[in-house]
């Protein structure tokens, strides 16, 4: 209020609790910087009596004088200086706030928390990932590697906001999406069989090979291949993910079976890839709680990452 020349629509009702409008608050701050409730009327686009009124309704509420008249402005009182500071900081905080609504309404800004296999937290999940978050500056990430039956447990409890795993056999908790990934044969640079177009289970016998875990889906599709062109399977290292027997045949040793996907990361560190046949597939699941962030951030990832296996999924 005006502790000089008050207008008589500016009287303090003294004992009313503190109960303000944002309305109110932007007709104090455009009195206090214009020191005129008829240049702050016009600032803020209402009536001077719109003006007079917010800023009567303001005094009422904080109860003590808001501004002085001197040579014919209003000046602040210093207890109104103290809460315009407050006031900027409450504006501050809604402009934040307004940015925030229109980069989630734009999808870039928000938490994104991923579980997946190990193998794909250094392959190729960081990828894909700096590519999505580019144009998404106030979007933040959790990823967090983790073997398959951990991943449906965080998926089940909503701990996580997707998953990205492998050997899913389905859960009324989950919503999954499959993609089928296609094998490929990889051997040393400069490998014997790298002369070969394509490689079948005869051509590796004798080749110490490099294999996934025996009570995985994948390595029993493998092994009726093998039983299939009746040729023995002949084992020299166990593994639990591709990204591991790659790593050992970029080093020189044995000869595997994995993932296209998996290969196509090692392409250009000391491997050779070749198609093999009978064609036996690797089978990807994508996953999130049924009922838990179905936000469009959340399937904006899944969707750019399921769109990425397109060049190394069977049609």
């Amino acid at each position: 209020m005006l502790t000089n020349t008050i207008p008589d629509n500016l009287t303090v009702s003294r004992g009313n609790p503190l109960s303000f409008k944002l309305r109110q608050l932007e007709a104090f701050r455009a009195i206090a910087r214009t020191g005129s409730i008829t240049r702050a009327a016009v600032e803020l686009g209402i009536s001077q009596p719109a003006a007079s009124r917010l800023l009567a309704d303001f005094s009422k509420s904080v109860d003590f004088p808001l501004f002085r008249r001197e040579a014919g402005s209003l000046i602040p009182t210093a207890e109104a200086e103290y809460m315009l500071a407050e006031t900027t900081r409450v504006f501050e905080s809604l402009n934040h706030l307004e940015d925030l609504r229109h980069n989630l309404k734009k999808r870039a800004a928000g938490h994104l928390r991923i579980a997946c296999l190990p193998g794909f937290a250094t392959s190729h999940l960081p990828k894909i990932l700096t590519e999505f978050l580019k144009g998404r500056p106030q979007v933040t990430v959790t990823l967090e590697p983790d073997r398959p039956e951990r991943i449906l447990e965080w998926i089940i409890g909503q701990q996580y906001d997707c998953g990205i795993t492998d050997g899913f056999g389905g859960h009324p908790a989950t919503d999954s999406t499959d993609v089928t990934i296609r094998t490929v044969c990889i051997m040393p640079k400069g490998h014997q069989l790298a002369d070969k177009a394509v490689i079948n289970p005869s051509d590796l016998r004798g080749e110490k090979l490099i294999h996934s875990r025996r009570d995985s889906p994948f390595f029993q599709h493998l092994q009726a291949a093998f039983a299939d062109s009746n040729e023995k399977l002949s084992t020299w290292i166990e593994v639990r993910q591709f990204t591991t027997a790659c790593t050992i045949v970029s080093e020189g040793q044995g000869v595997s079976i994995v993932s296209a996907l998996d290969a196509e990361q090692y392409r250009d560190r000391g491997i050779e890839i070749r198609p093999f046949v009978p064609q036996i597939t690797h089978r990807l699941s994508l996953l999130r709680p049924i009922s838990g962030s179905n936000s469009p951030l959340v399937l904006d990832f899944l969707r750019q990452f399921s769109e990425s296996l397109t060049p190394f999924s069977v049609p």
